[in-house]
């Protein structure tokens, strides 16, 4: 690592300035974004933490899930949107902050994976035996679980880190991304990076493809838990009760996978850029919105709220 900072010491992120005429636009849709991602992830848990109905394993992943979003955008967004109306040469990061971004980049997404998975075996418990879910999803477990899921991600993020920022950087120092990602990094390597590429695929497969595989086996028990359910209508409640977390894995895996499985010899320049920026961005800033709207505990938690603030707003008047 050494030799490489001796070499390069920054790197230059050329983000979206092949695109000019669109600055303007992209700066305000990606600040946008960035902000409702923000108001909405801490607003669910604010509303978690608030409401003693919302205390349950399923909204203690649910707010793990919007606190890992929330650092999952943080780590690139700032960087993003200060660099948006800057010189190409001001646009610089140093090595040890692009690897830093890295990280923390990687280290969310493999924590994400894990607390999908986490989140699939506790509907699994919720539809297959629903008088010892709470016994079965203990506060112990489920803690436990967490821990799991962020030990998994600081671990990928430690390997993929070390595998990339240990190649030889020479030049040229010029990321065509907005933020240091895999693929646009691996294309500015002088050494040979079919190891890293191997860490990589290796390090995919075993925390993005056993988490993939815990949440299909959860589901395929939750499939055959709910064909026992004699009624339709009891069938229908069971299956709306994932089809939130079945909406968000899909969107996140799906973007997520195609992203950094496929050879950075075929980099697609703003083909990366936009599949990015819906998985880095997008995702993190609709998953509030797709566990709020089709789930009436969290509805009726924020009609709870303001009542509540009705009632003290109310009471404040009368008070002299």
């Amino acid at each position: 690592m050494g030799r490489n900072i001796s070499m390069m010491t920054n790197f230059i992120l050329l983000g979206f300035s092949e695109r000019p005429e669109l600055q303007i636009f992209l700066f305000v849709l990606c600040l946008g974004t960035y902000f409702m991602t923000l108001a909405w992830n801490l607003g669910l848990i604010v509303l978690i933490r608030m409401e003693p109905q919302l205390h349950s394993p399923m909204y203690f992943f649910v707010g793990n899930l919007s606190f890992v979003d929330i650092s999952y955008t943080s780590s690139v967004a700032p960087k993003m949107l200060c660099d948006f109306f800057k010189d190409k040469d001001q646009k610089t990061i140093s090595f040890v902050s692009c690897a830093a971004q890295f990280f923390f980049f990687i280290g969310m997404g493999g924590t994400e994976c894990c607390l999908l998975a986490a989140m699939a075996y506790d509907r699994y418990a919720a539809i297959s035996d629903p008088l010892l879910y709470t016994s079965i999803m203990s506060p112990t477990l489920c803690v436990v679980m967490a821990i799991t899921a962020y030990a998994g991600g600081c671990l990928t993020g430690v390997v993929q880190t070390t595998s990339i920022f240990q190649l030889y950087f020479c030049g040229p120092r010029v990321i065509n991304h907005f933020f240091c990602d895999l693929p646009a990094l691996l294309v500015l390597s002088c050494s040979s990076t079919f190891l890293s590429q191997v860490v990589n695929f290796l390090v995919v497969c075993a925390v993005g493809g056993t988490s993939a595989l815990a949440v299909l086996v959860s589901y395929g028990y939750i499939i055959t838990a709910i064909m026992k359910i004699r009624s339709t209508q009891g069938r229908m409640k069971a299956f709306n009760t994932c089809v939130s977390h079945l909406t968000t894995v899909i969107l996140f895996y799906g973007s997520g996978l195609f992203s950094y499985l496929h050879s950075s010899a075929g980099y697609a320049r703003d083909q990366d850029k936009v599949v990015s920026m819906l998985y880095g961005a997008v995702i993190p800033m609709l998953n509030p919105i797709i566990y709020s709207l089709r789930n009436k505990e969290i509805k009726d938690a924020v009609k709870k709220l303001k009542e509540r603030k009705k009632q003290m707003s109310f009471m404040c008047v009368l008070v002299p």
